[in-house]
């Protein structure tokens, strides 16, 4: 690596390396489905599902990661869609050593790509520095697939990314904000209970958007479709949120758990949050 490469700061390095990544995985994911032969197992549960393009993109995204940042240690479970990733990299003209955990979710939303729900599905790389989300990429495979043009159009270009670094700013798209004289609430379409629509009513909300995926609902907020994202369940994890969390925080959004404190994420925290924990307010 050339001494000028090194001058890049390592969070912005790796943040670009995980744009480059994520589009390949979206890539891998879209040729899947194309295929047909999705290859379905349960997990958890028969809403909790596994496909080919989960563990396809979760490959190629360790394989990349791994030769970009070869003294990276990979820590992941084989079958399951989640890699953590701690990163030890020494910058040679900071003579410094950064620690970075990164949070990987190859195919979010995968029961909604099981459904035909493309426009829910995203890839989701989360990069931690001190137990804090520092930078996040948000990769849509599938955005803008409804929209193929009329004869003599030329069609939109399918897929967008999405990145952001906490003190920076975010890319790949322009914030919006959401409707005034609102409050637009969206949440869990498959994991809905009486403690979920509890803590979406005491919002008080005007309108209900139910959709699959983490990172597409954060997109909404992005988008000015909701002013909040309201998941009071223990079913989400770290991999969910890592991404999601650091490109909100990047547009000046917050996300805690349901009480204000805030997520940790350093690579020996527990995966799955415990109790009943997600809010993330709006921009």
């Amino acid at each position: 690596m050339s001494v000028a490469a090194n001058t890049i700061p390592l969070l912005s390095r790796v943040v670009g390396y995980s744009v480059a990544i994520a589009n390949n995985a979206g890539r891998i994911i879209r040729d899947i489905m194309k295929k047909g032969e999705l290859g379905i197992v349960e997990k958890e549960s028969a809403q909790d599902l596994q496909t080919e393009a989960d563990r396809a993109a979760q490959r190629s995204i360790i394989t990349s990661l791994q030769k970009c940042f070869p003294k990276s240690t990979i820590i992941g479970e084989c079958g399951v869609p989640l890699v953590v990733v701690v990163l030890v990299v020494v910058v040679v003209v900071v003579v410094a050593v950064a620690v970075l955990v990164i949070w990987v979710d190859p195919l979010d939303g995968t029961a909604e790509y099981t459904q035909g729900l493309l426009d829910h599905v995203t890839v989701l790389i989360g990069i931690a520095s001190g137990g804090k989300a520092v930078g996040g990429v948000i990769h849509q495979p599938y955005y803008n697939y409804q929209n193929p043009g009329t004869q003599g159009e030329v069609r939109a270009e399918l897929g967008r990314t999405i990145w952001g670094i906490v003190g920076g700013s975010v890319g790949g798209m322009p914030i919006v904000a959401p409707p005034e004289g609102k409050v637009i609430v969206t949440t869990t379409r498959s994991h809905s209970s009486s403690t979920v629509n509890d803590a979406v009513a005491a919002v008080s909300p005007t309108e209900v958007l139910r959709v699959g995926g983490a990172g597409h609902k954060v997109m909404l907020l992005l988008e000015g479709k909701a002013h909040v994202y309201v998941f009071a369940s223990p079913g989400c994890k770290k991999w969910d949120t890592c991404a999601p969390q650091a490109i909100l925080e990047a547009a000046g959004g917050v996300l805690t758990d349901i009480k204000g404190n805030p997520i940790p994420y350093h690579a020996t925290v527990a995966h799955r949050y415990v109790g009943r924990s997600l809010m993330l307010d709006p921009i």
